[in-house]
């Protein structure tokens, strides 16, 4: 696949949307990848063997082929733990050995009680299907590349932050066995059969980072709608960066943009939109930070930003059968993403109760089954250099 073949030229719309319809993609089919996500939970602690890599840049991979193989993974206990990080483990967090399993539940989806309230959206077993399958979304956009960032392959030491089911984590720990990987997340729901160079720490990226050595390389991903500072945010990802060291930022855009205006603005996804995005500003969090990244990275004083910048369909409407493939993995990731991230926002900050969050949240279903409404996404990911001192 083309990595660059859909990317958006913002002169030239017309070229953009021939760009959109020559997207390549890896072979699959939404159904498979829609039953993977489902049994993936079960499997994750039972053997990695299950799980989805898809990192081939070779565009003919299957992404139902099993690329993890159990040689060379290790279950992560106290003293794995220990002799993997040395010193890396800071007081402020605590390694998956110590697992938080205590939750809270709210509208029928269960939430981390670490850190209760900080973050909008559960952690229960749909939610980490559906993480699951947006980390194949990304893969398939990014022709198999799990970064964009021109990081040498033989780095020391790596940070993932929300790091989610850890799934790029692991990906990345596998393919770059000489780097020392941390992954932190609120959520203690990461697999414990993992590659030897790999860690997952339950860490609140909102706190202070106590790292004692430097990263070569910091990844932030999906992570709009969970930070409230994100200029904070970026110092600190700055003060834990090695000079020379990159940090990449990738972020779908929560607006949806058409080229043709055939969203109607009375139609229920673009009220879903607009409340959304008010909830979450109420709630401190802003939602639609995807725009903004490139500004913010450039602000925080790091040199070289890069900004690449995507369209990603949100229903299969494309004629080109091979875009339209990609289509419907976006599509049934949608259908499972508007409730966990609204169900919080609209209970809590908008007071409304379930019955009408519900009612909303059918109706923005039928609208991304209108193959009328030719939605898309924008998905920026920004990389950048920390400079030398």
């Amino acid at each position: 696949m083309d990595s660059q073949s859909m990317q958006v030229d913002e002169n030239n719309p017309e070229g953009n949307h021939a760009a959109l319809q020559q997207v390549e993609y890896q072979s699959g089919t939404a159904h498979d990848l829609h039953h993977q996500a489902e049994s993936a939970q079960h499997d994750r602690d039972a053997s990695n063997n299950d799980e989805i890599r898809s990192v081939a840049q070779d565009s003919s991979v299957d992404l139902t082929e099993t690329a993890f193989q159990s040689e060379g993974y290790f279950y992560q206990d106290d003293d794995d733990a220990d002799s993997a990080l040395g010193d890396d483990r800071a007081s402020s967090t605590r390694s998956l050995s110590e697992s938080i399993f205590n939750y809270e539940y709210e509208n029928g989806r269960r939430y981390h009680a670490f850190r209760a309230g900080a973050y909008p959206l559960p952690n229960d077993e749909p939610e980490q299907d559906r993480m699951d399958m947006q980390h194949h979304i990304y893969l398939l956009m990014f022709g198999g590349e799990l970064y964009r960032a021109p990081i040498a392959h033989n780095i020391q030491r790596a940070l993932d932050v929300g790091c989610g089911t850890g799934l790029w984590a692991v990906d990345f720990a596998d393919t770059h066995p000489d780097t020392r990987v941390t992954a932190t997340d609120l959520s203690s729901i990461q697999p414990t059969w993992v590659p030897p160079n790999l860690h997952f720490e339950i860490d609140d990226a909102e706190s202070e980072w106590e790292f004692s050595e430097p990263f070569d390389y910091i990844h932030i991903r999906s992570m709009a709608g969970s930070i409230g500072d994100w200029p904070q945010l970026l110092q600190r990802a700055s003060n834990h960066l090695a000079p020379g060291g990159w940090i990449e930022l990738t972020e779908f855009e929560t607006w949806a943009s058409t080229d043709d205006n055939s969203l109607p603005s009375d139609s229920a996804y673009h009220e879903f939109q607009v409340r959304l995005c008010e909830a979450a500003a109420v709630f401190g969090k802003e939602m639609n930070i995807a725009p903004h990244i490139h500004d913010l990275v450039r602000n925080a004083g790091f040199a070289d930003a890069k900004e690449e910048v995507w369209k990603c369909p949100l229903s299969p409407w494309p004629q080109d059968p091979r875009l339209k493939e990609l289509a419907r993995y976006m599509n049934l990731q949608m259908m499972e993403s508007i409730e966990p991230y609204s169900l919080a926002l609209f209970s809590r900050v908008l007071k409304w109760d379930n019955h009408r969050i519900q009612t909303l949240l059918g109706n923005v279903r039928r609208d991304l089954r209108n193959l009328n409404y030719h939605m898309y996404s924008k998905v920026h990911c920004v990389y950048a250099q920390k400079p030398y001192e």
